[in-house]
């Protein structure tokens, strides 16, 4: 759907007004003053011929006239000898009509300088110069009825600039400078208007990191803030987006580039070189661009690149020899619709492959298919013509197998390279790509479509350069925009090529931009680091997902010509995911003993991710089983599951059979048996006694028990013989009863202790025996 004719003058007077910094330098009127006394030094003894002054044609418009315009040049003119130029003037040329496209890549290798050519307008449109000194610069502004020009029939005709003057050392009128540009002429609209499809891409290099900041709420964080630079206002994507929605174009679009601008619409971080973090403060900037990105592709055609722009040449030569890489692939193509889905509310469509440059093989076609990408778009500087068509055939190719190469010119693809910041530069290659446009169309009444895929990442320039020739060419007489869906599905040319070129013929000046092998074992490496991870996490999807995305990040076609940088930036995802794995870990532990023949050793397992961890399994391995078993065996297993900041101990069952140092060996594994994180090693010192110690000491106590129970039992018998048999004697009769003076008595000064033993008989008694009693004597 084209913008609406109020829309499209909004927003081509918003390009005007950005624009405005490139044109405020341009010459407006003749006589301007003379550049400062350095510009001498460019002078040079060599300046002669139509070489000594320097033109420079900074505007031509309109770019593509009728008969009723006016056509306007300016420019500026700059003095390169060593001597002064005088009685000149700045005049206007019309050349010859040009016969075919390779004629105007001739006639462009030679833009200045050489034979004076052409056939000057009517001087009265001149430019007058009194005197131009060496070294100095002067504007000028032509301006001239383009009846005046006697243009004939269609075509594309040779214009220059030409001074005209004289010096010292060649006193005689000679053209001393010229530049020469193409007008493309066509009045009349044309029987048969050539289809073009334009690509606007939006793609950018990689900004957003593996990290997402040391919270629950997963901040984002930028490798830096020169994203935020583009997405402002007048930088390279807030440009893009504003010329392209003023452009009957086909969006192109990486789902990265979405993915990041949407992640600094909340808080967000910047790592700096120090590899401290700031807050990021351009919410409101990335809010405004993304609805206007919105806006701007709503009932549009949008082409989604498989997300960060995986480099399909350096999958399909080198990648493939590392198993998983395809898989990235899909990954990839799967994350690019549900990102575009989500940001931009509209479907996405990844039928098509993009790959560098447009330059394709066999192998690259296998790889960009192996995803449903059945279109593959191709350039016609690598997809070359070999039959003998006399002119430029449609875009679409059958190439086999249900694919379809889309192969855009070169000449219009690759029209806007280079340093377009300079207004002589843009200027001169907004009319080679118009005139090559209307030469194509000239070539055969045959209808037939265009493709533009112009460079993924042009610069701010570079940009308006391309809006300027499509704005052109969109209003022109000979071309008519289309969408890319419709010149893929459009009628191929019966004598166009549909071979795919060989690998060997793939460019080798692309071949060594592409990722090496290593760069590919180093994403796989991570990946099975990634699986081993998530599958201990309850929350995988805050792993996951970024670091999946990081991970396609590592295959961009960004990343080629800078190798280092891509190297960098692997490691650090990889340092990253290795150390929030150890996040969750063993803690260290200092030796043990124990001091019997069975003890409980504890393990304790530290969790400090954000989430909490299961289907983790501890193993406790001792390096000596005969001497110390762990559970039943050498070794033990135990379920771990630990909740977020938190660590648990978990105990393990011992027995020695020996004594002295034993190392003991904890590891985690998860469910699947594979070791996660690293493995611990301490002492047991087993002081356990051993079974002959035991009997001995076991005896000894035995005997001491045994000698404290005759000591008891002595000492019950003692205490029970002091006791009378017949109980207590009266008091009284004690007291009568005659004492034998011839009784022995104790000795007055022996005191008698309570623990001496009593006699084991009672003394005998001096009585006359009862009768029947014996007594022994």
């Amino acid at each position: 759907m084209s913008p609406s004719p109020a829309r499209r003058l909004l927003r081509r007077t918003g390009v005007l007004l950005a624009a405005a910094p490139l044109l405020a330098a341009l010459p407006l009127l003749p006589g301007a003053a003379p550049a400062s006394a350095s510009a001498a030094t460019t002078a040079s003894a060599d300046a002669t011929g139509t070489s000594t002054v320097d033109v420079a044609v900074n505007q031509l418009s309109p770019v593509a006239p009728t008969a009723q315009d006016t056509l306007t040049v300016r420019g500026t003119i700059t003095n390169k000898g060593r001597q002064a130029v005088t009685d000149a003037h700045v005049g206007l040329r019309v050349g010859a009509s040009y016969g075919g496209r390779s004629a105007i890549d001739d006639a462009a290798k030679s833009g200045t300088g050489g034979s004076p050519d052409g056939t000057e307008v009517s001087s009265k449109y001149a430019g007058k110069l009194a005197k131009l000194a060496p070294g100095a610069t002067q504007d000028f502004a032509l301006s001239v009825p383009v009846k005046e020009l006697h243009l004939g029939a269609d075509g594309v005709y040779q214009i220059s600039v030409a001074l005209m003057g004289q010096t010292a050392a060649q006193p005689y009128q000679q053209t001393l400078g010229i530049q020469r540009t193409f007008l493309p002429w066509q009045p009349s609209g044309a029987g048969t208007r050539t289809r073009t499809t334009a690509l606007w891409p939006l793609i950018s290099d990689t900004h957003l990191t593996a990290e997402t900041g040391t919270n629950e709420q997963q901040t984002p964080v930028f490798n830096d803030d020169s994203l935020a630079r583009q997405i402002r206002p007048g930088g390279r994507l807030q440009q893009m987006l504003a010329l392209g929605d003023d452009l009957d174009v086909t969006w192109v679009v990486d789902p990265d580039l979405l993915a990041s601008v949407d992640a600094m619409t909340e808080a967000y971080k910047i790592k700096g070189a120090n590899g401290k973090f700031t807050s990021g403060k351009d919410q409101a900037i990335a809010k405004e661009w993304l609805s206007d990105l919105q806006t701007a592709v709503e009932g549009r055609k949008v082409v989604t690149l498989p997300f960060a722009d995986p480099d399909l040449a350096s999958l399909a030569h080198t990648g493939t020899k590392v198993t998983g890489s395809l898989g990235r692939l899909k990954d990839a193509t799967d994350a690019a619709v549900y990102t575009v889905d989500t940001i931009l509310h509209v479907k996405a469509d990844t039928s098509y492959a993009w790959p560098a440059e447009g330059a394709v093989d066999p192998d690259i076609v296998k790889v960009a298919t192996s995803t449903g990408a059945d279109k593959i778009i191709a350039r016609s500087d690598t997809f070359k013509e070999t039959g003998s068509l006399a002119y430029t055939p449609s875009a679409a190719r059958p190439i086999g197998g249900g694919a379809t190469a889309v192969v855009a010119d070169a000449r219009l693809s690759t029209a806007f390279r280079g340093d377009m910041a300079r207004a002589e530069n843009s200027t001169l290659a907004v009319q080679e790509f118009l005139a090559q446009s209307l030469m194509l169309a000239k070539q055969t009444d045959k209808q037939r479509s265009v493709v533009v895929a112009p460079q993924r990442m042009p610069t701010t320039s570079q940009a308006h350069s391309m809006a300027q020739a499509l704005h052109a060419l969109q209003d022109g007489t000979w071309s008519q925009p289309q969408s890319l869906s419709a010149a893929t599905t459009a009628k191929p040319d019966p004598g166009a090529t549909t071979r795919v070129p060989s690998t060997r013929a793939y460019p080798s000046s692309l071949r060594k931009q592409e990722l090496p092998n290593a760069a590919f074992e180093q994403i796989q490496s991570t990946q099975s680091d990634l699986e081993n991870f998530k599958v201990v996490l309850t929350d995988r999807s805050r792993v996951v997902t970024p670091f999946g995305r990081a991970m396609d990040r590592e295959m961009s076609t960004s990343w080629r010509s800078r190798t280092g940088t891509s190297e960098s930036f692997r490691d650090g995802v990889s340092t990253y995911l290795s150390d929030i794995t150890s996040q969750v870990a063993l803690i260290e532990k200092s030796g043990v003993r124990l001091s019997g023949r069975s003890a409980t050793i504890p393990v304790s397992v530290q969790n400090n991710l954000w989430q909490d961890v299961d289907h983790l399994v501890l193993r406790l391995t001792s390096a000596n089983g005969t001497r110390l078993k762990i559970g039943d065996g050498i070794s033990e297993d135990k379920a771990v599951k630990i909740a977020s900041g938190h660590s648990q101990s978990v105990k393990f069952t011992t027995t020695a059979k020996a004594t002295g140092p034993i190392t003991v060996y904890a590891q985690l594994f998860t469910e699947d048996n594979q070791p996660y994180g690293e493995k611990i090693a301490f002492k047991v010192d087993a002081t356990e006694i051993t079974p002959t110690v035991m009997l001995v000491i076991g005896g000894g106590v035995l005997l001491l028990v045994l000698a404290g129970f005759r000591m008891y039992t002595q000492r019950k018998r003692a205490a029970a013989a002091q006791r009378p048999e017949d109980g207590p004697q009266d008091e009284a009769a004690a007291e009568s009863e005659p004492q034998d003076p011839a009784a022995p008595t104790a000795p007055a000064d022996v005191p008698q202790q309570p623990s001496d033993p009593t006699a084991d008989t009672s003394p005998e008694s001096a009585a006359p025996s009862g009768t029947g009693e014996r007594v022994d004597r």
